[in-house]
């Protein structure tokens, strides 16, 4: 047996000739074709039997989250991914700016290689899927091992759906007996990757060779401050901190609240089946998420469980209708781990007093230890707080009044719907937009020529030599 072939790369090279095949019977789609394909594959997916399929089948396997919420993710995120782009072209020319003579006109970027993780097998595949088709592309999924059957019957339905309106299954192809190698050549033969995962797996696919759109590490960070509503802060707080029991890299991961508010938002927590542990439990829980204390990632035995799942583990006992573990914190950074990202229904609670810089000073603390880029938020009434926020710290999205897990797209606010959050040069990213249908398209640029004035050197400037004449 020869390298190449152990290492996949004739198997990956059949994939991806077949992509092009496929792709190259839709290179001349109108955008009504386009737009009807990409309905069809969103309903062969959000339909109620099939998510509730679909969700059963991911818990099963992977063993994280939970039925009724996976059941809500699939369908909110592809049905909210079908609607962001009902108004997106394309195809053909897609903008033009008279004035400036210019024409943009989209064209296809390729072969996209999928890489899905193990917490995502059912939502992710669809909804990159939906992407790279709303640009004529053709899309190869490489799912986690652990989650490979869910993931086959996601793509299945989405090839039967493609056959259905005249389109070629192989337009979404899923690899079979997935391995590292095959997922490494397939990054290196793709024309796009559109990575979802871990950092070790967003590196791989940025040190490919190949175009990338990655995302960075998650550790989202919840600021409430003295003017906050805090049943609506306890609210949101607690649905993200529930849902899917903290599958998404948006859910908060330590919330820093003022002194003055500290005990009535613990209290609203509470009342919504929060449970704050003691200091005994909180070194149990430690002990238990980081075994290995050099190894800042959490052990897989709590990623995405239960509240009461993991409160067992860790010794101690919660309520059965408990929502999440609160532990209270003052430090960031690897002595600090319950700092970084949990992936968990675990909750860092911080405290700070004086004005809006001290919890800018917090979020930022905690953010360069893990989740520059990502994402943050405030409740508050007093906007000016939401801009200091905003404007004095290294995230890409500032959630202000919602829930955290609004930042991949909402019915509440306009940021396009998606599961690759991206987190600019702060996270090793090149953006930092939610990827979406745009990202899938290259662009041809059409210039002619304009009236315009000509270089003035005197007003360019002016201002210039007379402030520094002497130069």
């Amino acid at each position: 047996m020869n390298a190449t072939t152990e290492s996949g790369a004739d198997e990956i090279a059949a994939y991806i000739q077949k992509a092009r095949n496929a792709q190259e019977k839709i290179a001349n789609y109108t955008q009504e074709q386009v737009d009807e394909l990409v309905t069809a594959v969103c309903w062969a997916i959000v339909r109620e039997d099939r998510a509730k399929e679909l969700a059963k089948l991911a818990v099963d396997e992977g063993g994280f989250g939970n039925y009724n919420d996976k059941v809500s993710k699939i369908r909110n995120r592809c049905m909210g991914t079908l609607r962001d782009m009902q108004a997106v072209k394309t195809v053909g020319i897609v903008e033009a700016f008279p004035e400036k003579g210019l024409i943009k006109i989209a064209k296809p970027v390729g072969v996209i290689a999928a890489l899905i993780p193990t917490t995502g097998p059912d939502a992710t595949p669809p909804l990159k899927s939906l992407l790279a088709l709303k640009g004529r592309n053709a899309i190869i999924v490489a799912a986690h091992p652990r989650t490979q059957l869910t993931t086959e019957l996601t793509v299945k339905y989405m090839r039967e759906a493609c056959e259905q309106v005249g389109a070629p299954a192989d337009l979404v192809q899923v690899i079979e007996k997935p391995s590292l190698s095959k997922t490494q050549q397939l990054m290196q033969q793709a024309d796009l990757i559109v990575a979802t995962g871990g950092a070790a797996m967003v590196k791989a696919a940025y040190s490919s060779g190949t175009p990338a759109y990655g995302v960075g590490v998650g550790n989202s960070v919840h600021v409430v401050d003295e003017t906050a509503d805090l049943d609506d802060a306890a609210n949101t707080i607690a649905i993200a901190k529930k849902f899917d029991y903290a599958t998404s890299c948006l859910a908060d991961n330590s919330v820093v609240a003022h002194e003055s508010i500290y005990g009535g938002l613990i209290e609203r927590m509470q009342k919504l089946g929060a449970y704050l542990c003691n200091a005994d439990e909180k070194t149990k829980l430690q002990q238990l998420m980081w075994p290995t204390p050099e190894n800042h990632i959490p052990s897989v035995d709590v990623i995405a469980k239960s509240p009461t799942h993991i409160a067992k583990l860790a010794g101690f006992n919660v309520p059965e209708d408990c929502s999440c573990l609160i532990v209270e914190e003052n430090g960031a950074g690897p002595e600090y781990p319950f700092s970084g990202e949990k992936l968990s229904p675990v909750l860092a609670l911080y405290k700070y007093g004086g004005d809006i810089s001290n919890a800018i000073n917090q979020v930022n603390a905690i953010t360069e230890y893990q989740g520059q880029g990502h994402t943050c938020g405030i409740h508050t009434t007093n906007d000016d707080h939401a801009m200091a926020l905003a404007m004095q710290t290294k995230t890409a999205r500032v959630m202000v009044n919602q829930s955290l897990n609004e930042g991949a797209g909402s019915p509440r606010n306009g940021l396009p719907y998606t599961l690759s959050l991206s987190c600019g040069t702060w996270g090793g990213n090149i953006t930092t937009e939610n990827v979406n249908a745009r990202h899938m398209v290259n662009l041809t640029w059409v210039s002619r020529p304009i009236k315009s004035n000509p270089l003035d050197e005197t007003y360019l400037f002016e201002k210039h030599w007379q402030k520094y004449e002497s130069l």
